[in-house]
């Protein structure tokens, strides 16, 4: 066993592990660290704890310090000098004609570098801007493209669900997410309807789908043979509804509709559930560009 202390350098951003030595440590602690980048001002979020060594990346670095007043702030000094570095360089590329988009940037701890944040359609050549930089801040300049969930992430916003974007209050790293989530969950595929205001699909559908997964498992699919146990009859799932727990199924002898929870019914006929549909609505005819596009939105 290994111990280790949780520390985060962002809000919302990813935990990193580091060996917390002799020293006390508590949740809210600001504290130096040594990363690869150089030094770094960052804040606990996990207490030393013991985990197992194949759970962690050796060997870890250690923790440098407690956070001092004036460490703290040389912090907040950082903050406003990357203010005025976002401005420069916002000039700068103006002046280069890039085909750019800054989002951010920021010093590390001991100002060795200084780090742009950028979006673009393609490749961009910046090597003429890094030389006007880098003769403007006398440090190392590092020009960093990101994607458009970074870009989401770091700008902030308001989700489709009228709360703040996920991925910028709690989600520190991002999850893969399929098209296979929605229809499991019972979304219509249409684009406008499950992505997010990066034009990827739903972080939420990652993390619902272990919810919905082990519904379905649990749960009769379309197609499925149940009885009745209240009047012996025999019924066809049409429906199933995973939050709910129930099914709609009709009725073999009168076709009539009905809806049925669990310990209603018991299972007379079943098929494999990757055979047949375990969701109508989701399961809508989709033309080739349409198929193409929900595609694109996945995050990978």
């Amino acid at each position: 066993m290994v111990n280790i202390v949780g520390i985060r350098f962002k809000a919302a951003g990813k935990i990193y592990y580091f060996d917390p030595l002799d020293i006390e440590l508590k949740i809210g602690d600001d504290v130096i660290v040594e990363t690869s980048r150089g030094l770094e001002y960052g804040m606990v979020v996990i207490e030393t704890r013991s985990v197992k060594e194949d759970d962690i990346v050796s060997p870890l670095k250690p923790i440098i310090r407690l956070a001092t007043n004036e460490d703290s702030k040389i912090y907040q000094e950082n903050k406003v000098k990357t203010k005025e570095a976002t401005a420069v360089c916002q000039e700068k590329i103006k002046l280069h004609d890039l085909d750019m988009f800054l989002i951010d940037c920021e010093y590390t701890f001991d100002r060795n570098k200084l780090i742009f944040y950028f979006t673009a359609e393609g490749r961009i050549d910046f090597r003429e801007l890094v030389k006007d930089l880098a003769a403007i801040f006398k440090t190392r300049i590092e020009l960093r493209q990101i994607g458009v969930r970074d870009e989401a992430k770091i700008l902030n916003g308001i989700g489709p669900c009228g709360r703040g974007l996920c991925c910028s209050n709690w989600i520190g790293e991002f999850m893969p997410v399929s098209i296979k989530m929605a229809k499991d969950q019972g979304l219509s595929l249409n684009p406008a309807k499950i992505s997010g205001v990066c034009g990827r699909l739903f972080c939420c559908l990652k993390y619902e789908s272990q919810g919905y997964a082990e519904a379905i498992k649990k749960m009769p699919a379309q197609g499925w043979i149940v009885k009745d146990l209240y009047d012996n009859r025999k019924a066809k799932v049409v429906e199933a509804n995973y939050l709910l727990e129930t099914i709609k199924v009709e009725y073999e002898d009168n076709k009539e509709f009905g809806v049925l929870s669990e310990g209603d019914y018991k299972v007379v006929k079943a098929f494999k559930k990757d055979n047949i549909k375990t969701n109508p609505i989701a399961d809508e005819t989709l033309d080739a560009e349409a198929l193409a596009e929900l595609k694109r939105l996945e995050q990978e």
